[in-house]
């Protein structure tokens, strides 16, 4: 079996699985008490916190370990913004931010605060002076990722934090994807990360606050880890995630090297092989393990149940994986197709020949879920054209609507218009991302009956 989904969790690095065995007989005591045995858990509490604060770049008493990213996310949110809450309660975020931001927002904006989201460009990456332009007087803290956790796509950091250091905002990084590769750019206030991410243990997070950093940690008071994540330290897990980040780090130029060659071979070779496929991403600043894809008229559940099945374990932001059965708001955000999206993040020690046996598997698995979903096997003939045409997609979801309008439009005389009729959300998206990849020109939405009109002008 072929593991392609470091992304969502790398699998356990070996010295995180020699460094938790090794702690579990000498981390077991409470690190507070003063007797031999809380003396020695405490060292190596210690031990950790140093080995980890060297990584991120900050000093181990800006440190502290939380019981996973996700809380360290929403720690930092909501004690910086209680912190600075006599500036104001305004939040700027991107636009891709991972879920926990989003939650962490939305929780803000229900409890009477206010965000600005900004908008990313067709790589997934925001405008760092657009980025500025959304800070205000009222704004207590801005988030930006270090990378993104569905394209890869790196953030211009060092950029915004110079915007938020003269506007005296705080910059909150979540660094989840990319601090196994090496140490964020500097400028930034308030860090989070996942030791899971780099092939650490589970239920680790990390929390740098710089100093001078107004933070106001919300719950009640506790005396462990500065106040900001209570209860007891899994010392034993705390100790593998500093041990398996300081390892990944070492090896972390040469196997960067490595990977992004294979990744720039399927990026290459994917749209070779398989037709009607948009990779998704920056092709250049961009993390080194991960590349993004989607293929058109491919339901994306189904392409990952048959990868599966080939032995290959991959990911997704389709709207047709999804738990909510709503479109990834990171691929909504950048405009790109959503249907038939597969994410490939390699792992450290991936082999190139697993890579070519993917390659080799991948465009059959796609031509054969094409082929059930009755999509167009060629473009579309053209035989006399007829006047513009309706064609009837409720109560159908993705990708249908796009293949029944890309069936007919080579039916419709150049200038004239399909008009796709979908209650589906994914076809609000996926319609103007094929308009792009077809070059035929969406004309727009319009209100129906029931759902929404899309309407396309065929243009070549």
């Amino acid at each position: 079996m072929s593991y392609f989904d470091a992304a969502s969790s790398a699998p356990p690095h070996p010295v995180a699985r020699q460094a938790l065995l090794a702690s579990l007989d000498e981390g077991w005591a409470d690190p507070a008490r003063l007797y031999r045995e809380g003396r020695r858990a405490g060292m190596l509490l210690d031990a950790a916190r140093e080995a980890a604060a060297e990584a991120v770049g900050c000093r181990p008493d800006e440190l502290v370990f939380t019981s996973s990213g996700t809380r360290a996310v929403h720690t930092a949110v909501s004690g910086a913004l209680s912190g600075r809450r006599r500036v104001g309660r305004h939040l700027v975020l991107s636009a891709v931010e991972h879920s926990s931001v989003l939650h962490a927002a939305a929780a803000l904006e229900a409890a009477g605060g206010s965000f600005t989201e900004v908008p990313v460009d067709r790589t997934g990456a925001v405008d760092a002076s657009g980025f500025g332009r959304a800070l205000r007087a009222d704004t207590a803290l801005a988030c930006l990722q270090s990378a993104n956790h569905e394209v890869g796509t790196e953030q211009p950091v060092a950029a915004v934090a110079e915007l938020c250091a003269a506007a005296g905002v705080p910059l909150l990084v979540d660094a989840a994807q990319s601090l196994g590769w090496g140490p964020v750019p500097g400028g930034w206030s308030l860090l989070t990360a996942s030791a899971h991410k780099w092939g650490g243990p589970a239920g680790v997070g990390l929390l740098a606050v710089r100093k001078g950093v107004r933070f106001a940690p919300q719950g009640p008071a506790d005396e462990r880890e500065s106040g900001r994540a209570p209860g007891f330290e899994n010392i034993p897990a705390v100790v593998a995630a500093a041990a398996s980040l300081r390892a990944v780090r070492a090896e972390a130029e040469a196997e960067a090297a490595r990977l992004r060659a294979l990744v720039d071979r399927i990026r290459a070779e994917v749209p070779r092989l398989v037709p009607d496929v948009e990779v998704v991403g920056d092709p250049e600043r961009r993390l080194p393990h991960l590349v993004t894809f989607s293929c058109l008229y491919v339901d994306g559940e189904t392409l990952l149940h048959e990868l599966d099945r080939a032995d290959f374990s991959v990911s997704s932001g389709s709207s047709c994986t999804s738990s909510t059965l709503t479109p990834s708001h990171v691929l909504k955000a950048m405009g790109v197709l959503t249907e038939g999206n597969v994410r490939v993040s390699l792992p450290t020690g991936t082999a190139a020949a697993e890579v070519d046996r993917f390659l080799e598997v991948l465009p059959g698995v796609v031509a054969e879920v094409r082929l059930r979903l009755g999509a167009p096997a060629a473009p579309a003939p053209s035989p006399a054209p007829s006047a513009s045409l309706v064609v009837d997609s409720l109560g159908r979801r993705c990708p249908v609507p796009v293949i029944e309008l890309a069936k007919v439009i080579g039916e419709v005389p150049v200038g004239a218009t399909v008009t796709v009729l979908a209650d589906d959300e994914a076809a609000r998206l996926d319609i103007p991302a094929w308009c792009e990849m077809r070059e035929q020109e969406y004309v727009g939405e319009e209100p129906a009956d029931r759902g929404s009109a899309y309407v396309v002008r065929r243009l070549t």
